[in-house]
């Protein structure tokens, strides 16, 4: 682990503009530097890095960080990769900060876990590789779908083969349990294994730093199912990845936009004719984890789906999952095709152009959404408007305040033959929460590729996402805190006084914690394993945290020290807390990883995850905020506000059953007893 006070020597020896203007073109403009932001498309620069200060921000899509920050974003290297970047140009070394017995074990354990998977996934992809060049069958399929070899080799297509023990000859000790682990086999109920993929052209998965994470197949002669995945394993979650998008990194850039399609074929069939900027969702409904990496490939986006009912079906999804991102300066639109044809088959047989020529009539999300709705009511009646918008109030309750929501809301007044004065007493007479069912029980979330019984291979799950996302709640890792935010605290009187606000001020949180304990837990980079369901509500309004969680994490992130002296029983109030997950997440990371510094604690986080993305958007903050005089004193200060709201709640609970039991009076005793000693200690 490299030492805090290492990072801050470093940061205060290297320049950020220095930095930043390898690669970025940057003019003067008042006290900063002013420059096209490299992280997303555009034209007049929004853009400035701050000699000053030693930090850049984009106002456009709200990039912001440090030196290290910035290397990590723009090259994609770790956070270990980028201190030793920025040393090496410093003429520093970077030492190694010495850790615990425990952490090393648990490092070292993670990181040969990780290594094994990996090297057993590279393994597989050789054998698939060596099988495709001999077997005419797979290379006659590839070229009846119009494929060079070229591009078969750009997108490192195989061959699984037919021997349903054919990872055998690649790996002599075919019970090695790391090959279940990894999705490459299937072990029946009886202990018999077996190849996953048989009789399957292979598509090798990437994540956005190029490592292979597991595989997609699409069987070439009869047989169900047609396409399958790899299951959910320690490196590959078909919710959070996307194919293709690797291999379509710098044609995303080129193009300004980046285009969504239902299956391999159809990237691999685009790229074949030219439009390289294309990727997939692995065989599930399109979730905010994928909207989000898309946006930060391109703030231009276009979904293309079949023109049929599964294609509008799938559409709506993704529709639903974009809504809760939704900001001003993006782009999302959706391209319908001719129900006989999918983007493949269209390019062949129309050739590229007219394809692009598609492109440029795709209709605009809003547009989409209104059509959809007013398409399922009879809006030739009261009672069919009147239903549309009903239905319609919690898609735009999904909406953050922008403009966009604006323009929307006055469209669907036009629609339902509302004034716009009239269309916002509605809405405020009754304020709709976004609209998240659950997904249906045993297959959204499921596993496409769960052992089987022998002969079965599991493929596809309908995802039941009528709304796609549960996490929508998570604030954006591009979404800085500026303007109209709650901001971290900058005074002591922030926590636990009578003046503060709780409760998220002006934002009303109407969702709760579903931390189950530190089972749940499982240490490192591996991070948060399950899924926080908060209730349907959400936020009201803009779309901030909970100002006292914010504050928890803010502190925390400020004076990292804080997370040493902590034990089982501040973790037990934080625990009681509502709202407070993200916290103890940040708490026992730190704790299980040793991080002790933002980019650190984001190297150890998982990719994606809600943590990884409260810290991105924290950032901006955590850099400006001013020193507390005792942090010690606020957070202890804040834990017994949380301690004593939550045991008079507890208390409230009790009266109101009656206190029936002797159980119920003597918890009673206690919490009374309790609240005494927190009121002495200052709380009210």
């Amino acid at each position: 682990m490299i030492p805090e006070s290492f990072i801050q020597d470093l940061l205060a020896r290297v320049d950020v503009v220095d930095i930043v203007g390898r690669y970025v073109q940057l003019r003067k403009g008042g006290a900063n530097l002013l420059g096209l932001c490299p992280f997303h498309n555009e034209k007049s620069p929004s853009f400035t890095v701050s000699p000053t200060k030693q930090f850049y921000h984009c106002f456009g899509c709200g990039a912001h960080g440090s030196a290290i920050t910035f290397l990590m974003e723009h090259t994609g290297a770790s956070f270990p990769d980028a201190v030793r970047t920025l040393a090496a140009s410093a003429g520093m070394t970077v030492p190694e900060e010495n850790r615990s017995p425990r952490q090393q074990q648990e490092s070292a354990r993670r990181k040969a876990e990780e290594s094994r998977h990996t090297q057993v996934l590279d393994a597989a992809q050789a054998h698939y590789l060596k099988q495709l060049r001999a077997s005419p069958a797979a290379i006659r399929y590839l070229k009846q779908r119009g494929l060079t070899g070229e591009i078969a080799a750009h997108f490192g297509l195989g061959w699984s083969g037919t021997d349903r023990h054919g990872l055998s000859q690649v790996f002599p000790n075919y019970e090695d349990p790391v090959l279940v682990e990894s999705g490459l086999v299937i072990e029946s109920e009886d202990g018999r294994r077996y190849d996953r993929f048989r009789e399957r052209v292979m598509f090798p998965i990437r994540n956005a730093r190029g490592s292979l994470i597991g595989f997609g197949g699409r069987i070439i002669g009869k047989g169900e199912p047609k396409y399958l995945n790899s299951p959910e394993t320690p490196l590959f979650s078909k919710g959070h990845e996307l194919y293709g998008l690797w291999e379509a990194r710098q044609a995303i850039r080129q193009e300004g936009q980046v285009i969504v399609v239902e299956g391999y074929m159809d990237v691999v069939g685009l790229a074949q004719q030219g439009i390289a900027n294309a990727v997939a969702t692995l065989g599930t409904a399109t979730t905010p984890d994928h909207v989000k990496k898309l946006l930060r490939a391109s703030d231009k986006v276009i979904f293309s789906f079949d023109g049929d009912g599964a294609g509008r079906r799938a559409a709506w999804r993704a529709l639903q999952a974009c809504l809760p991102v939704l900001r001003d300066d993006i782009a999302i639109r959706f391209l319908f095709l001719p129900s006989e044809h999918d983007p493949d088959s269209y390019v062949r047989e129309l050739g590229a152009e007219a394809f692009r020529a598609c492109l440029g009539e795709a209709v605009a999300l809003s547009r989409f959404l209104l059509d959809e709705l007013a398409s399922r009511h009879n809006m030739n009646e009261a009672e069919g408007r009147a239903s549309c918008l009903h239905e319609a109030k919690p898609l735009l309750a999904a909406i953050p305040e922008c403009a966009l929501r604006v323009q929307i809301e006055r469209e669907m007044a036009k629609l339902v033959q509302l004034t716009p004065e009239e269309m916002a007493q509605v809405l405020a007479q009754q304020p709709a929460k976004p609209f998240a069912p659950a997904p249906k029980p045993g297959v959204a979330g499921g596993d496409a590729g769960a052992a089987a019984a022998p002969g079965h291979e599991p493929g596809y799950p309908d995802t039941g996402y009528d709304f796609a996302g549960h996490d929508f709640h998570d604030i954006p890792a591009d979404e800085s805190d500026y303007a109209d935010q709650v901001h971290l605290p900058s005074q002591s009187s922030d926590f636990g006084g009578a003046g503060a606000q709780r409760g998220g001020g002006k934002q009303e949180w109407k969702g709760k914690s579903d931390w189950k304990g530190k089972s749940d837990w499982k240490g490192g980079k591996g991070g948060w394993k399950g899924k926080r369901d908060n209730d349907v509500g959400g936020f009201e309004g803009r779309r901030t945290m909970p100002s006292l969680a914010k504050r928890l994490l803010g502190l925390l992130l400020a004076h990292p020290e804080l997370v040493d002296s902590m034990g089982d029983q501040q973790l037990e109030v934080i625990d009681h807390g509502p709202h407070l997950g993200l916290v103890r997440d940040l708490i026992m990371l730190a704790q299980s990883s040793g991080a002790r510094h933002v980019g650190a604690l984001l190297e150890a986080a998982e990719p994606d995850s809600d943590l990884a993305t409260v810290l991105k958007g924290l950032r901006a903050d955590i850099l400006s905020q001013e020193d507390l005089p005792d942090p010690q004193t606020e957070w202890d200060d804040a834990l017994r506000r949380i301690e004593f709201d939550s045991a008079k709640l507890e208390m409230a609970k009790l009266a109101a059953a009656g206190l029936a039991t002797e159980d119920a009076r003597k918890r009673y005793q206690e919490l009374s007893s309790r609240m005494v000693v927190l009121k002495g200690a200052g709380v009210r």
